[in-house]
């Protein structure tokens, strides 16, 4: 399998409290049904939980606007503590399984937790307590 980095994103006040707006050239990783404008999908997390998420496009202006409907991130958001300045990150993989394009999305949630030589180090909420945090 093949694992394709979507994007990373540092959350701002508004992607905890509403949605998280996704970048336009990520769409590309998804199957939109024909005519359909909401897709939903799952990704596993760094503990192989699932979590369910809707992505959405506007349907009307120059651009689709894709975001993370509040509906399905905001669980995420909670359950992982998550606040402003932490991070996601998003992946693919996908394997050709006899022509079937089998997709497998992966998600991130992390939190910088020093500076080391110039470098911001992040760390994978779920491993905070390791650290003192």
């Amino acid at each position: 399998m093949e694992q394709v980095h979507l994007f990373t994103k540092k959350l701002k006040p508004t992607h905890i409290s509403h949605a998280l707006s996704f970048p336009t050239h990520a769409l590309e990783a998804f199957s939109f049904p024909e005519g359909a404008h909401t897709v939903r999908f799952e990704a596993v997390d760094a503990t192989d939980n699932v979590w369910g998420f809707c992505l959405s496009s506007r349907l009307t202006g120059a651009y689709p606007k894709p975001v993370l409907l509040r509906s399905s991130w905001r669980r995420f958001v909670e359950l992982k503590g998550l606040v402003p300045d932490d991070r996601v990150a998003f992946f693919m993989e996908r394997s050709d399984e006899a022509n079937d394009m089998i997709r497998r999305y992966t998600v991130r949630a992390q939190r910088k937790v020093m500076i080391l030589m110039g470098q911001d180090v992040w760390v994978d909420v779920e491993d905070l307590p390791l650290y003192g945090l």
